[in-house]
């Protein structure tokens, strides 16, 4: 069995169908194991025999609005490609502060994108810091800016199936997926 993590993009815990027990019964009915969520913002844990993780983002993105009534971009990484990207340690010398915030934006896709990583923004409040595996690796300056707006930033360079997370929830997904 492998252990992967969903990461649903656009998932809020006040919505009823999009509640942490209610996402669980869905991969649950899918036939998925050992099914947990991490937070309340759409990070499903599971284990599957089956598929390449484009086969099983695909079946994740047919059962949700057939079972919830919602359509929600997912975005499945492995246990080991998420380990992969934490070992590459993308933010060397660098922590989460009142006044900023590491993020990692999960792209479904593989990006055509001409930005030169690292790459500043022109007000210098946020700076993509690498893009590996699909995956861009940011930091914000909160005084300056929101996360959502560097979120709008970054649908334009590489579309809409993308969803962001900040390090700290990559990293308790990772210790999640550890665990038995």
């Amino acid at each position: 069995m492998t252990r992967y993590a969903a990461l649903l993009r656009g998932i809020g815990p006040s919505n009823p169908p999009m509640r942490s027990e209610t996402l669980r019964g869905v991969f649950e009915a899918l036939g998925f194991k050992n099914v947990r969520t991490v937070i309340s913002s759409g990070n499903v844990l599971f284990e599957a025999r089956f598929g390449s993780a484009k086969a099983l983002e695909a079946r994740i993105e047919k059962a949700l609005p057939a079972q919830l009534g919602f359509k929600s971009t997912t975005i499945v990484r492995s246990k080991e490609a998420l380990q992969k990207l934490a070992d590459r340690n993308p933010f060397k010398g660098l922590k989460d502060a009142p006044r900023s915030r590491l993020n990692v934006t999960f792209l479904k896709n593989v990006p055509k994108t001409k930005l030169r990583f690292p790459y500043r923004a022109k007000d210098g409040l946020y700076k993509l810091v690498a893009l590996y595996d699909r995956a861009v690796c940011s930091v914000i300056d909160l005084s300056g800016t929101r996360t959502p707006d560097v979120m709008a930033m970054l649908e334009k360079e590489f579309g809409k199936e993308i969803t962001t997370r900040t390090w700290k929830t990559v990293d308790r997904i990772l210790k999640k997926l550890d665990e038995r």
